[in-house]
Parts: structure tokens; C-alpha cells; sequence
């Protein structure tokens, strides 16, 4: 008879923690949240502050949470102790709280563990502790400070009746990072240069790069950083810029009159240190630039395989290894790559802000055999496994080697450059190779004589910023302090899920749309999209983790000496900005098809979509809203939907058949309805009587089709 109980947060972790601890325990999962703030009290905000404290009313976040909460409740009644293992951060011991309140538990063990091994679980559950209440505090302080500004803000950009669904704490201010950047790219004016190089019989090429006094200029400094984010791109060398042909022809012939020698040869050696293992945003940046992994499916494959026991926990921001890990991969190098055992192991620094209490992210175990871990797994499990295991191995090797040379030529008063890289030793590079090879220098002396092959320039054009790709951003918004490791992958996912930015060519592009929000939000919230302003909030919720403030006394001070001061400005700037709409509306501009409106006979428009074949579908903007058409492959033209009338998306719906599905509220059939979204013929389940969209208490009912059958945000899953 089972005695214990152990609640976590995943149900992939039940069967790998039910083999573990035995038959003594009974492993339950909560399913991730169970409870959210309700839509109750002013603004539907679900909590109030008054005489200096918050009260907070959570509720059940759906009927799958209701079934849950019953289900845990009894298996509470089943065992004599209760012990809550979930995740091992902020957000884990927030859902830890809210079990304590909803099972009833006084006083509840609280456990943590980075890693699902047996060795891991069992010495976590003999070292349990109580809940810790500042980071709780510091989880509650961020749901209320999220839905405030969700809630009362959202409505601002509502106002601007373009489609636009919501404001962030942290996805305005990341969604302001992505519209800067195209607004630097639409401003900027290229300028021409030209590149100009000498070639060299003794097989080298060098750049042009000054006069000769200009020889005593200080030395350019070489900075090599571990950029995770950076794709496989690799620099051009080019010569010190020339900004006129002219000139680059003067070069280039003076180039050619006088004889050539060595002025400067030299090599020195370099050590390059290995890169730290990984946290939460460099994993997301290496997996999206290697692997061209979104930051939520890299989370989604780490959450497998975290859940399989397979690498530690992946939501850190720690660089930290355990001493035994360091051990263990040693003992695999010395077995393996004795020649890569390093004497002294790399130092490498977390940020600030890092709880040094977790650990990087690194496999359970070096010396699992690879082959037969890809027979178990998937293979973007295993692709991203390797990839973790070879980043941990390699944080624990010897420095690579490098030997750089340079060399400077001169002829009458112009100076040659060129630059060598050769790899001597590969150290840490074996496993992670983030080293470039340059050209290979042939061995020169000082004052020797060369021979010139060739001299000749290109002109070139300065290139405007790029846009970021989804591991640039991760890594902005690390750098700058905007979110932490549990909001990278959803903030993104979420802007392009509201149609604020899309992907083209691998690179974060905000929309139309996304450009009025941001644009919008300049005049009403400024603060609010600022990186140092959110970072700010971010370390106000470091502070309160450990206990250095009040959660209540800060989300009131805030709001009472910010945002609400904020948003009675803000209205007025919807005011003025919806009157300006009104007297000059602002039109987006669409490419124009050949193919002409069946009802007005102007040209339709062509309205980019991914999710039809031909890219792209035809509408009517002349005022003929419901003037829809889809390319049809079969009779080779454009047609309205076929299973149904054209129509626009917000018209009423048809009801086409009764389900045998009872409504949850009154009980009586539900109807199947069709409609149009984004150009998609879709079906939905709503209550059959009349009286029903009218009644608030069917407001909610509603059920949409889905892979696994139908389902709604209020009451989950349908079941007959």
C-alpha cells in the first residue's frame, strides 16, 4: 500500500519518477498550472489592491484542471504525506503553492532536483525543505504585474480597430527590439566603396590599408567572443574602405609602379578558452542557428528529454556544473582524449541575476552510449542531445591553439595587409568547433622582396543592418535584461502568433500590423517598451525572490506612482490618435491582382497567407468585405471557398447539422458551425438554442476542432 505521494509538474516524468521511488509512492502530475487569476473585480483582473495589500482570487484554469485538482485531492486522501516536487524555479514553486491551497496540505515537503536520476530524486527527497515563500511572492507579484498590463493595456490598442490583440510586459518591449531594427533597415542609405587588394605570387592575397605613416596607428584589437546565435557565415577580409573609384584606381596603379617588400612579419600564439556549457537562451541560440530550431520547439525536445532523465534541468540561467559532472567528465577524457584533460578548468562567469543554486544544462550521464540512445529517442531529440553533450564535454577541455601571422607590405608609400589563422591544437574545438580557418601565410621574412601577380579593386555597397533571426533575438533579450529563461521561447512564439512579426528567410520581420501597434504604444506607453525599463522590472523580481522586498508593497507602488498615471495618459493619446484615423485614414497598401471583384469590378487584392498553397489569397477592398477567393489547382482560377457561400469573417455563422454532444451549461445539443479565419474554412461547436448568444452564461461555450477532437479554453476537452 502506497504511503506516499509525490506531485509533479509533467506527466512524462511519471513513469521514469514511478520506477525510481517503487511501489511505497504514488507519482501524480498537476499538468503544469492548475489555477490562474479569475476574470472577476474590476477590469476582470482577478485581484484588487487596497489598504496596502493584494488579494488575489485564482480559480481553476479549465475543466482538465477541475479533473485534476479532484484526482490529486484523492490521492491526498490515499497516503500519509504529501511531497511536491515541481520544477526548480520561480514558476515551479508557485505551482507548488497553489497545490498547498488547493489539496489543503499544512505543511507540505517541498523537494528539488535538476536531473530525474535515481541518485538525484532520492537525495532531494532526504534534504526536503518548506516552500519558499519570497519566491512565491515573486511568482504572484509577476501574474498580477502580467495580467495588469495585459488587461487594462490591451484595450488601448483594441481601440486602434486593426486587428491588434494585446500588450506585454515583456512582448511589447521585445516586439520594440524587432521594429527599431526594420526601421533602421527602411531609413537607411547605402553608400558606394570600393575594396581594393593586391595578389602576390608567393600565393597570398593582402588588402589595402593606409599610407605609410599611418604604420604607427594602434594595433586593431581582435576580439573573439562565443557567439552562439551566429550562423555559419564566414567574414570577407576587405581593405581599409575607398570612397571613390578614382581613388581606387590611383591605388591600384600606384600599386603597380612600385616594387613590393615586406615591412612586418609576425606570428604569435593564441589560446582560445573553451565556451561554458549551456543555459536556457544560449541553448535556444546554438539549436536555432544549428539545428534551425524555433526557441519553443528547442524547449518543447529539451522538456523530453529532461522528462526521459536523459540532461538537467533547461530552464537556467546558470553556468555552473556540478563537481561531480566536472568529475565524471574527466574520467571520460582521460579514457577517450587523455590529450584534452586540461590542468585547470576554464572559469566561466553567470550573469548577475543567475540563481548559482542550479545548473547549467548538461547530460545526465557522458558515458551513455550514443548509438544506442538514437534507437530510443527521436531525432531532434537526439540532434539536440548530442549537441548538449558535446557543449558540456567541451566546457571541461584544454584551450584550443592558434597561430596567428600577419604580414605588412609596402610599395612607394602605400601599405598591404594580410592575415593568417592556423589551428595547432583543436582542444575544446573537437567537440565544439566555433573556430574559423583563415588562409594559410607562407613563411616571410623582413625586407624580402615579393612579387606582384595581380593589383585590382570592386566596388561594393554598405549593407543596411540585418534583421534578427529568432537566436539573435533570444540573445538581445538576454543581453538587455528583457524577460528571463522561462519567457524567451514564449514571448517570440507569441508575437508571431498575434501576427506582430513573421518569418522571412529565417529572420523575425514585423508585419504590417506590428509596426501600428509599436508605433502606437511610442505615443501611449513609452516606458513600457524601453529594454532598460523592463530589465528594471526583471531585477525588482529578482529582488523580491530573495526576499528583499514586499511583492505587494512593490506591484502597488507601481502601478499608483506608474502605470495608472500612464494609462490616463495613454487614453487621451487613443483619443486624438482614433479622431486622426477618422479625418485621414491610414491605408495599407496591397499588391493588386489581375483578376477584378465579381461584385464592384475593381481589382482584388493579394493577401499573404502560409497557410494556402499559392502563398497568397484574393480579396475585395473597395468596400465588398465579403469578396473572398482561393486559387483552385483543379479548374485553374479563382473561387470562393467551396463549403460555403463567400462571405466576410465576421458575418454570422450557419449552423449545418446538430451534434450529439450536450451543451455543458444547459445541457442541450450542441450545433456544428462553419466559418472563415485567415482565409481557412474551419468548424466550431456551439450551444443549438436562440436564446443562447444572447445569455451570458453560454458566452464561453464554444469548441473548436482540433488534432485530438474538439476542445475549449473555458471547458477542455469534449468527451461523449
Amino acid at each position: 500500500m502506497p504511503k506516499r505521494l509525490l506531485v509533479v509538474e509533467s506527466p512524462g516524468k511519471v513513469k521514469k519518477l514511478s520506477q525510481i521511488l517503487g511501489s511505497d509512492w504514488i507519482v501524480r502530475a498537476s499538468c503544469g498550472h492548475i489555477r490562474e487569476l479569475s476574470n472577476s473585480g474590476d477590469d476582470s483582473l482577478g485581484f484588487s489592491m487596497d489598504g496596502g495589500s493584494v488579494r488575489c482570487n485564482y480559480v481553476p484554469r479549465d475543466q482538465r484542471s477541475k479533473e485534476t485538482i479532484q484526482k490529486l485531492k484523492a490521492a491526498v486522501k490515499q497516503v500519509d504525506e504529501v511531497v511536491l516536487a515541481t520544477d526548480p524555479d520561480r514558476e515551479g514553486e508557485t505551482i507548488a503553492w497553489h497545490l498547498q491551497e488547493v489539496l489543503g496540505l499544512r505543511e507540505p515537503k517541498r523537494v528539488v532536483y535538476t536531473e530525474i536520476t535515481a541518485s538525484a530524486v532520492r537525495n532531494a527527497i532526504a534534504n526536503s525543505r518548506k516552500l519558499d515563500f519570497n519566491l512565491v511572492g515573486a511568482g504572484l507579484c509577476r501574474d498580477c504585474l502580467d495580467k495588469l498590463v495585459g488587461y487594462k493595456g490591451s484595450p488601448l490598442v483594441w481601440a486602434l480597430n486593426n486587428g491588434a490583440k494585446s500588450v506585454g510586459r515583456v512582448q511589447s518591449a521585445t516586439l520594440h527590439l524587432v521594429c527599431q531594427r526594420e526601421r533602421e533597415i527602411q531609413t537607411f542609405v547605402p553608400q558606394d566603396y570600393w575594396n581594393v587588394w593586391v595578389d602576390y605570387a608567393e600565393g597570398f592575397r593582402a588588402f589595402y590599408k593606409g599610407t605609410a605613416n599611418s604604420v604607427l596607428d594602434a594595433p586593431e584589437q581582435e576580439t573573439e567572443t562565443n557567439d552562439d546565435a551566429a550562423g555559419n557565415s564566414k567574414q570577407v577580409p576587405e581593405s581599409k574602405r575607398v570612397l571613390s573609384e578614382a581613388e581606387a584606381t590611383r591605388l591600384v596603379e600606384e600599386a603597380r609602379r612600385y616594387p613590393h617588400q615586406v615591412v612586418l612579419f609576425e606570428g604569435k600564439t593564441v589560446h582560445r578558452q573553451p565556451p561554458p556549457p549551456f543555459t536556457t537562451s544560449t541553448l535556444q541560440q546554438a539549436a536555432g542557428s544549428k539545428l534551425r530550431f524555433s526557441p519553443d520547439k528547442t524547449m518543447q525536445v529539451a522538456q523530453k528529454l529532461y522528462e526521459a532523465g536523459l540532461i538537467t534541468y533547461m530552464r537556467t540561467d546558470s553556468v555552473m556544473l556540478s563537481p561531480e559532472f566536472c568529475a565524471s567528465a574527466r574520467k571520460w577524457l582521460e579514457q577517450n582524449d587523455p590529450q584534452n584533460v586540461p590542468q585547470q578548468l576554464a572559469k566561466h562567469r553567470s550573469n548577475k541575476s543567475a540563481q548559482e543554486a542550479h545548473e547549467a544544462i548538461r547530460p545526465t550521464d557522458v558515458f551513455r552510449p550514443s548509438v544506442q540512445l538514437r534507437e530510443e529517442i527521436s531525432a531532434d531529440e537526439f540532434n539536440l542531445y548530442v549537441m548538449i553533450w558535446k557543449r558540456a564535454i567541451a566546457s571541461q577541455c584544454r584551450p584550443a591553439q592558434l597561430r596567428k601571422t600577419q604580414v605588412i607590405a609596402q610599395s612607394g608609400n602605400l601599405l598591404w595587409q594580410a592575415r593568417g589563422q592556423v589551428i595547432e591544437f583543436y582542444g575544446y574545438a573537437r567537440y565544439w568547433n566555433n573556430l574559423s580557418k583563415d588562409s594559410i601565410l607562407p613563411t616571410l621574412q623582413q625586407g624580402q622582396a615579393l612579387t606582384l601577380k595581380n593589383a585590382a579593386h570592386e566596388k561594393k555597397q554598405t549593407q543596411p543592418p540585418p534583421r534578427y533571426s529568432e537566436p539573435k533575438l533570444v540573445q538581445l533579450m538576454e543581453r538587455k535584461g528583457i524577460g528571463r529563461p522561462s519567457t524567451y521561447a514564449p514571448t517570440v512564439a507569441t508575437l508571431k502568433k498575434r501576427d506582430y512579426v513573421q518569418l522571412a528567410k529565417d529572420h523575425l520581420q514585423p508585419t504590417a500590423l506590428g509596426l501600428e501597434v509599436d508605433e502606437f504604444l511610442q505615443k501611449a506607453l513609452p516606458d513600457l517598451l524601453e529594454a532598460e525599463f523592463t530589465a528594471k522590472m526583471e531585477d525588482a523580481l529578482d529582488a523580491i525572490a530573495l526576499g528583499k522586498h514586499s511583492w505587494q508593497q512593490y506591484l502597488i507602488t507601481w502601478n499608483q506612482d506608474y502605470f495608472a498615471p500612464a494609462l490616463l495618459k495613454a487614453k487621451t493619446v487613443v483619443v486624438s490618435s482614433t479622431q486622426q484615423t477618422k479625418a485621414s485614414p491610414v491605408e495599407r497598401k496591397y499588391e493588386t491582382s489581375r483578376t477584378r471583384c465579381p461584385e464592384c469590378n475593381n481589382f482584388l487584392a493579394k493577401i499573404k497567407s502560409s497557410k494556402v498553397k499559392k502563398k497568397y489569397f484574393l480579396k475585395c477592398i473597395s468596400g465588398c468585405e465579403n469578396v473572398v477567393l482561393f486559387w483552385s489547382d483543379l479548374n485553374k482560377t479563382w473561387e470562393p471557398p467551396r463549403t460555403q457561400t463567400v462571405r466576410s469573417e465576421n458575418s454570422p455563422k450557419s449552423a449545418t447539422k446538430l451534434s450529439s454532444y450536450p451543451c455543458p451549461v444547459c445541457k442541450e445539443p450542441l450545433s456544428e458551425y462553419s466559418y472563415l479565419k485567415d482565409g481557412q474554412s474551419k468548424t466550431m461547436l456551439r450551444c443549438s438554442t436562440k436564446e443562447s448568444w444572447k445569455d451570458k452564461k453560454h458566452k464561453d461555450v464554444a469548441y473548436f476542432s482540433t488534432q485530438k477532437g474538439w476542445w475549449s479554453p473555458k471547458f477542455g476537452e469534449l468527451n461523449c
